[in-house]
């Protein structure tokens, strides 16, 4: 498969919530350190700063594998490629290694990231994301190699796959040992779509870097953590973007641990109760995974 390529059996470097400044910094320490496979979005506003930081490096292209998203205000067909022309340009490329929907939710078109109405509500649009999907089919070649989703159900990939014609080459959703995916995983291996795990560590302030169980494992290989949540994630067969803007985690988190079966049967039973960390359903107005029945109807 084309992402089944060297640069992603390793750790990546997630940029989300990294701000243009830091990111460029970060990027450019990541690529030091021997990472290649970064990842960004259209929406994480840093595009720009991420592809400086890749070409300040000096590093060849074709040594990296660069991954962005098309953000939900240009699902309509006839948006999806002035949005990775958008993309390419900030990122100052000719081509990207993997360009993915980001989520299966359509905004209405608009300059906005969040175009909003006069009560402040998020305003949908009806694109189907598999109409978005076909879009995106058409871009495959010179300029995008190979394109997939994030964010999916298994219920909505179910849905795509009955009408696409290009199998998403990955998907990428929330992947952590309090939030495993085992059976989405395992749907997704089954028909050949790659699974990357975003938030691999959790995300801001969870517990999952304080469980006891986990801190043991990491001192029995005198290890971070984070390093053992990564193994975890690689040795699952899934790749790992874990976000960082400090130099020290950056290169820390490159530094790859080999657990054992013991250890990978105790961090697989980590949780009973597991429980996605990151949901904008609420925000949003619209109920994303199926999983909110208190989402306010009105607001659709």
């Amino acid at each position: 498969m084309l992402y089944l390529t060297p640069q992603i059996n390793c750790p990546g470097l997630g940029t989300w919530q990294s701000e243009p400044k830091e990111v460029y910094t970060a990027v450019l320490t990541a690529l030091k350190a021997g990472y290649r496979h970064i990842d960004t979005a259209f929406v994480y506003r840093n595009e720009k700063a991420v592809g400086q930081a890749i070409k300040d490096s000096g590093i060849p292209r074709e040594q990296l594998f660069v991954t962005t998203k098309l953000w939900n205000t240009a699902h309509r067909p006839e948006h999806v490629e002035d949005a990775l022309k958008r993309s390419l340009d900030n990122l100052q490329m000719d081509y990207l290694d993997l360009y993915l929907m980001h989520w299966p939710n359509a905004f209405q078109p608009s300059p906005r990231y969040f175009p909003r109405d006069k009560e402040h509500r998020i305003v949908h649009d009806d694109t189907d994301y598999c109409d978005t999907y076909a879009a995106m089919e058409k871009l495959v070649g010179s300029r995008v190699r190979a394109i997939g989703v994030s964010n999916f159900t298994q219920d909505k990939l179910e849905r795509l796959l009955q009408r696409a014609k290009i199998v998403p080459a990955v998907h990428q959703v929330e992947l952590h040992p309090y939030f495993p995916q085992y059976e989405l995983v395992d749907f997704c291996n089954k028909h050949g779509i790659h699974v990357t795990a975003y938030s691999p560590l959790g995300s801001t302030s969870s517990p999952i870097m304080e469980d006891p169980k986990l801190l043991a494992i990491a001192q029995k290989h005198k290890a971070t953590p984070a390093q053992i949540l990564l193994a975890w994630g690689i040795q699952r067969g899934t790749s790992v973007i874990p976000k960082s803007v400090t130099p020290s985690r950056i290169e820390q988190n490159f530094q790859q641990v080999v657990l054992d079966n013991d250890d990978m049967k105790t961090i697989h039973g980590l949780t009973s109760n597991p429980k996605r960390l990151l949901d904008p359903s609420h925000i949003w107005g619209v109920d994303i995974f199926n999983e909110q029945p208190h989402i306010n109807k009105s607001k659709l």
